[in-house]
């Protein structure tokens, strides 16, 4: 993993500061070089021309929202890039406002080459204080944009009243209890908090989300977004598991916005951590049990229309 670029995917709605965020990334003292992709939708991108001209070089990927369209072009730009490995220490990838961002981040699980030679990061969502109520009423990918989320930047709170910025983020935590979320004005945030988050890595996810691997059943609930947490004692088989999981991100994968776990197989001395976005998943064993600490496993799922009854009675179903 150690040798991997870091990718991280930058998201949000039209107007609520990613260009704002990238600049600052790009402006701040931080001794790092990144390499900029920008989605821009339409013929001719105008995103390019706003984001300051640092040394980082931009690359565009034009008429972004054909899933098949991003994905080739992405890949086609990532695989030009890896051919100038240490050029630069990351990748930053902006999607347009209207984008979901699973067909970017699945890119990395996907395609051979890209996953051999970068990891994403994290998905990093900006969404405006103001109007991020209304935008989860009539636009779906607004929605998406939070559900996807690893790091929230909650952005134009001088906007809002104290009280109507905790409405806001009560949404957020509906849609998404597990991202870590920063209240900011002009996207003010310390670059660290952002960038090389390791969001799908253990020790980082347990940091990110405290309470990832506790007993207890979180379950918030959307209109329309649910989060499904389901939490074994001990560990799973994984002859069980493996088919269990491929199976069901197969059949319910178009309403499986992101999915994740750490799970104990009898005998692995490493943890099995997993994520995965619609039907793409990706897993490996890392970071050792401790001597004496307990075996758990836990999943979890943010998505539309999930038959919770069925899934916790499926993982359960995998107990060793």
């Amino acid at each position: 993993m150690t040798d991997k670029i870091p990718v991280t995917v930058l998201t949000g709605y039209l107007g609520a500061g990613k260009t704002t965020l990238l600049n600052r990334i790009l402006t701040e003292q931080h001794g790092k070089k990144y390499a900029v992709i920008v989605n821009e939708f339409g013929e001719i991108g105008i995103d390019n021309e706003l984001v300051v001209g640092a040394d980082e070089e931009v690359f565009e990927m034009n008429n972004g929202c054909i899933c098949c369209t991003v994905r080739g072009d992405l890949i086609r730009i990532l695989d030009g890039l890896m051919k100038r490995k240490g050029k630069f220490d990351a990748i930053i990838v902006e999607t347009t406002g209207l984008a979901d961002p699973a067909p970017v981040a699945q890119t990395f699980f996907m395609d051979q080459d890209v996953s051999d030679a970068a990891r994403l990061d994290a998905v990093v969502t900006v969404a405006d204080a103001k109007w991020l109520s209304d935008r989860l009423k009539d636009a779906p990918e607004a929605k998406n944009q939070i559900a996807f989320a690893d790091v929230i930047i909650l952005n134009k709170i001088d906007l809002v009243s104290p009280q109507e910025l905790d409405e806001v983020e009560g949404r957020i935590r509906a849609i998404n209890p597990y991202a870590k979320v920063h209240r900011t004005q002009n996207c003010a945030i310390p670059i660290t908090d952002v960038l090389d988050r390791k969001a799908f890595d253990l020790d980082r996810i347990i940091e990110i989300e405290p309470s990832f691997l506790e007993e207890g059943h979180h379950h918030h609930h959307d209109e329309e977004m649910q989060s499904v947490s389901v939490h074994l004692d001990g560990e799973v088989d994984p002859e069980k598991f493996m088919p269990w999981i491929s199976n069901l991100t197969q059949v319910e994968g178009p309403n499986i916005l992101r999915c994740k776990g750490i799970v104990a197989f009898p005998d692995e001395p490493k943890r099995f951590v997993f994520q995965g976005v619609h039907m793409i998943l990706d897993g490996d064993v890392q970071g050792e049990w401790k001597p004496g600490e307990k075996h758990t496993s836990k999943v979890v799922f943010i998505g539309r229309d999930l038959n919770e009854k069925a899934i916790r009675e499926g993982f359960l179903a995998c107990a060793a």
